[in-house]
């Protein structure tokens, strides 16, 4: 179908969404939130889609946040009713099945700064800029999801001053994974997700689900969890099958 928010192509085995907003610098209205969650819901019964990008249209911005102006001009029960929609949206977002990659290519401020921190990997190029300004606004968000990225003590901090975090101190306290020149982002989150889409699909997505499941487990939970997934979904390939490159490479058939 035809979006009117987002943008959805296919690279191989990799499924590229843009957030289409670039004269509202890609704010988050009520239907792009819809949009997106609905082609997410087409990626994850597609088999042929290993791994998803997510980006902005654009040279400014990722995402500038909310659509403040549509918050303003709608009524207490559309609010109520958006945010319930919404609220589920971002719950999927977190919890994909297959792998997101955030190609961060201008600012990202809050609801998209908390956007970045549902991923699973974040690039970034020299004009990335995150701002979590909730509490500025008297709201909040985030607490569930950024100090699993940059820690507790980091988050705090960002979370209370609500200042912006430039491309270089991202990459280094975790919030980008790495950082490259904006010409080169597409390219290199392209160049991550092939990577990941030659892999055998069932073991990475049963590893970023033992990953996700083991939030807020025990050390010996998780140890468990994964012996279990070994013994059942996760069980491995024969290692006929799961070495065959390196055995032919012997010449060992």
């Amino acid at each position: 179908m035809s979006y009117q928010n987002i943008l959805a192509e296919r690279v191989d085995k990799v499924a590229i969404i843009t957030l289409n907003r670039p004269e509202k610098l890609n704010a988050l209205s009520y239907e792009l939130a819809c949009e997106l969650d609905e082609e997410l819901t087409k990626i994850e019964n597609d088999d042929e889609a290993r791994v998803v990008i997510l980006t902005g249209a654009g040279p400014r911005a990722f995402s500038a946040g909310g659509d403040i102006m549509q918050m303003v001009k709608s009524t207490p029960e559309e609010m109520a009713a958006r945010t319930d929609i919404r609220r589920e949206a971002n719950w999927h977002l977190a919890t994909f099945t297959k792998p997101i990659i955030g190609a961060i290519n201008g600012l990202a401020y809050g609801a998209g700064a908390q956007l970045t921190t549902m991923l699973d990997m974040r690039i970034g190029c020299e004009h990335a800029e995150i701002q979590f300004l909730a509490a500025k606004y008297g709201r909040a968000n985030s607490t569930w999801s950024l100090p699993l990225v940059v820690g507790m003590p980091k988050a705090k901090e960002l979370l209370f001053t609500g200042r912006p975090v430039k491309a270089d101190e991202a990459e280094r306290i975790g919030l980008l994974n790495q950082v490259v020149p904006c010409a080169q982002l597409r390219d290199a989150a392209v160049e991550m997700a092939k990577q990941i889409s030659e892999n055998d699909p069932r073991m990475v997505q049963g590893i970023k689900r033992l990953l996700n499941d083991d939030v807020g487990m025990a050390w010996r939970e998780r140890f468990d969890a994964e012996q279990n997934a070994r013994k059942n979904k996760l069980k491995a390939n024969s290692p006929r099958e799961g070495f065959k490159a390196f055995l032919e490479r012997k010449g060992i058939h």
